[in-house]
């Protein structure tokens, strides 16, 4: 089955690959999502770029330190979804493909490394609304398929 993909692959385009994993994390009680907001405004899942040498699980373990603070327990693997998008900050066109998780539960163990974000919880269907991405909307959807929510 082919990977969701999100966004447009222009003709005559040269694309950086930029690989990431992220995680879907809920509340205890199912009701909210928390997401990151970056400083230009837009909301994304918790995660970021796999660094090189690095496993998915590893990146996802780092970048939950670095963005939120915490550790977590890391559960279903809803798979990868591809997005190609520009980047006017950085004057590049990406290829990401994203990695998606879901966290089963999270521990704050300390604050996060990076104190630019902003971070917050939103009702599940606000989260999915406020997310930029396609592939992390997917992310959330198929979390909710799983948990029949």
């Amino acid at each position: 089955m082919a990977n969701p993909t999100f966004g447009e692959k222009k003709e005559g385009v040269t694309y950086k690959n930029r690989y990431g994993v992220y995680a879907v994390i809920p509340d205890q009680n199912h009701e909210k999502i928390i997401l990151v907001q970056a400083p230009n405004g837009a909301w994304f899942l918790p995660g970021g770029e796999i660094e090189e040498g690095e496993n998915h699980l590893e990146a996802l373990k780092r970048e939950l330190i670095e963005e939120l603070g915490f550790t977590a327990e890391i559960g279903t693997y809803y798979g990868q979804a591809d997005e190609y998008f520009y980047s006017s900050h950085r004057d590049t066109y990406y290829y990401n493909p994203a990695y998606l998780y879901e966290a089963t539960s999270y521990q704050e163990i300390q604050k996060p490394l990076e104190d630019f974000n902003h971070l917050a919880w939103f009702p599940i269907d606000e989260a999915i609304a406020n997310l930029k991405r396609g592939s992390h909307k997917w992310g959330i959807e198929s979390w909710k398929k799983q948990h029949q929510i």
